[in-house]
């Protein structure tokens, strides 16, 4: 698979509790440099990103993130900060509680009222698969297809595990022809990336992929300016 190829389907991210403005400007650079889909920050980055990349490159961000126990009320008025902010594209959290009680038309209506305050925009519902059963991620695919979401989203990478060939593989066989899959979490390698994205992936969240096309070409981190106010 071509390097370009696999390039443009990765959401280029840095999610770190203590990423400064620096940091995310360099990863902007690295972004538009490479021609990957998006860069995925944190919320309070969003609008000086926006600034700063002049319509060169989307920008995404999280919300509910990372253990997606906010009420649905506070995940909605995320979404619609973060557009408002500049985000182009959203990638929430489900309620997992919700989940282990089997409460599907509680899971749903949460879904469907961020889908409503993202209209227009990227919707990617992150699942967590590290902690479901096999019946969990089934049903899970069926109420994220009824939802109007765009994407089903196997992790945040910072829960116990991340995104496996037999989730991406299951994710792709069980949700509708219109629900695309992003892998996310432990994709180290471009053998992984490749891996994912040949089992159904259409993005991969992932911090390494960039690093390592940088190391094959021996060079080094493109310049970034001071800081700037969020």
């Amino acid at each position: 698979m071509e390097l370009k190829e696999i390039l443009s389907r990765c959401d280029h991210t840095l999610l770190r509790q203590d990423a400064t403005m620096r940091e995310i400007r360099a990863l902007c650079d690295e972004g538009i440099h490479y021609g990957v889909a998006s860069v995925c920050i944190p919320p309070c980055h969003v609008s000086g990103a926006r600034r700063y990349v002049g319509g060169k490159l989307p920008i995404c961000t999280v919300i509910g993130f990372p253990n997606g126990y906010n009420t649905t009320a506070i995940k909605v008025q995320e979404a619609r900060d973060a557009i408002a902010a500049g985000a182009a594209e959203i990638d929430m959290v489900i309620n997992l509680a919700m989940v282990k009680d089997q409460c599907w038309d509680d899971v749903l209506r949460e879904i469907t009222a961020v889908r409503d305050a993202t209209a227009g925009y990227i919707l990617k519902v992150i699942i967590e698969t590290c902690l479901l059963t096999q019946e969990e991620k089934i049903k899970l695919c069926e109420i994220v297809s009824s939802s109007g979401a765009d994407y089903i989203k196997t992790s945040t990478g910072f829960s116990t595990g991340g995104a496996t060939r037999e989730d991406v593989e299951l994710l792709r066989s069980h949700c509708g022809p219109h629900v695309k899959v992003k892998a996310a979490g432990g994709i180290k390698t471009l053998q992984d990336a490749e891996n994912m994205i040949r089992l159904g992936a259409d993005r991969l969240g992932t911090s390494r992929i960039v690093k390592l096309v940088q190391e094959m070409e021996q060079g080094g981190q493109p310049a970034s300016e001071p800081p700037a106010a969020y």
